[in-house]
C-alpha cells in the first residue's frame, strides 16, 4: 500500500476501513477522501455488509485529521481554504456529513484521535478506544475551525461547558475522561481492542439488519425534533422493516426456541 490510501476488506458481513497512511499519523488527504466516498457508497449499497469498523493504521494514530501540508501547498496554489461541511471538495459528502448512512459504523481509536480524526469519530455510531488515546480539536491554536462537524457534534455529545472549553481551547482529552463523558463505549488495553471491537460487530451482525438500519435513522433524524413530531415522521427503513421477512422471522424463531435467520428481506 503507497503512503497515500484507504485499506477496504470485508469479511463475515463487516466491512474493514483502514486509513493507510501511518507515516503521517493517518492524516487526511484529497485523494483519501476521494477512496472513502467510494467505500462509504459501496458500504451501504452492498446489503451483505451490516457494520463498518473504521480504524487506522499503525501504533500510533487513528487520524491527525487534515494533512495540513497539503492544505498550506493548496493555499499557496490559491485553492480556497473550505469551510463547515465537505460540499464542492473531494470526497464530499464525507461520512462527517453523510447523513444517510445506514450501516452502524464502529471507531476503533488508537493513539492519537486529533483534529479531523477526533470528527471522524464523532460521527460514528460506536467507539471503542484503547488506554493510550488521545483526543481533541486543536484547530483554535491553528487559526481554523473544528468544520467537519467538531463544532456542532462535540457541544451535542459533551456537557455545554466541556465541550466549549475544549473547542475554545485545543486542550486535550485522555480515554478515561473521554469513557466517563460517555464519548467512547468502552477503553480497554490495545492488546485487547481488537477482541473489543470483535464482540461489538459480532452483536451488531447477529441483530436484524433492516432493525438496525431502522433504529439508526429513526434515532439520529428525530434527535431535534420534538418528541410528539418523532413519533409522527415517517422513516423509509422503517417502512422496510415493518413490511419485511424479517419482522415476523424473530418472534417465530423466538416461539421455535431456534436462533433467527435474518435475510434483510
Amino acid at each position: 500500500m503507497s503512503e497515500t490510501g484507504v485499506r477496504y476488506e470485508k469479511k463475515d458481513h463487516v466491512a474493514y476501513v483502514t486509513m493507510d497512511r501511518p507515516g503521517v499519523l493517518n492524516a487526511m488527504d484529497r485523494r483519501m477522501h476521494t477512496e472513502l466516498a467510494g467505500i462509504w457508497d459501496d458500504v451501504e449499497a452492498d446489503d451483505e455488509v451490516r457494520a463498518v469498523v473504521l480504524t487506522g493504521a499503525g501504533d500510533r494514530a487513528f487520524s491527525v485529521g487534515q494533512d495540513l501540508k497539503e492544505r498550506a501547498r493548496l493555499t499557496e496554489e490559491g485553492v480556497e481554504a473550505s469551510t463547515f461541511g465537505s460540499g464542492g471538495q473531494p470526497g464530499h459528502p464525507r461520512l462527517t456529513d453523510r447523513f444517510t448512512l445506514s450501516k452502524p459504523v464502529v471507531a476503533r481509536v488508537h493513539g492519537y484521535a486529533l483534529g479531523g480524526g477526533f470528527e471522524l469519530m464523532l460521527a460514528c455510531d460506536i467507539a471503542i478506544a484503547s488506554e493510550d488515546a488521545v483526543f481533541a480539536l486543536p484547530e483554535v491554536r491553528l487559526g481554523l475551525i473544528a468544520g467537519a462537524g467538531g463544532v456542532f457534534r462535540l457541544p451535542r455529545q459533551l456537557p455545554h461547558k466541556v465541550a466549549m472549553g475544549h473547542l475554545l481551547t485545543g486542550r486535550r482529552m485522555d480515554a478515561a475522561t473521554a469513557l466517563r463523558y460517555g464519548l467512547v463505549n468502552e477503553v480497554v488495553p490495545v492488546a485487547e481492542l481488537d477482541r473489543c471491537v470483535a464482540e461489538w460487530t459480532d452483536s451488531l451482525v447477529r441483530a436484524a439488519p433492516l432493525s438496525v438500519r431502522a433504529i439508526k435513522e429513526a434515532a439520529l433524524r428525530s434527535l431535534d425534533v420534538p418528541l410528539e413530531e418523532a413519533f409522527k415522521t415517517s422513516y423509509p427503513w422503517e417502512e422496510r422493516r415493518r413490511r419485511s421477512a424479517d419482522a415476523t422471522e424473530g418472534a417465530r424463531a423466538f416461539a421455535e426456541k431456534r436462533d433467527p435467520i435474518w435475510t434483510g428481506r
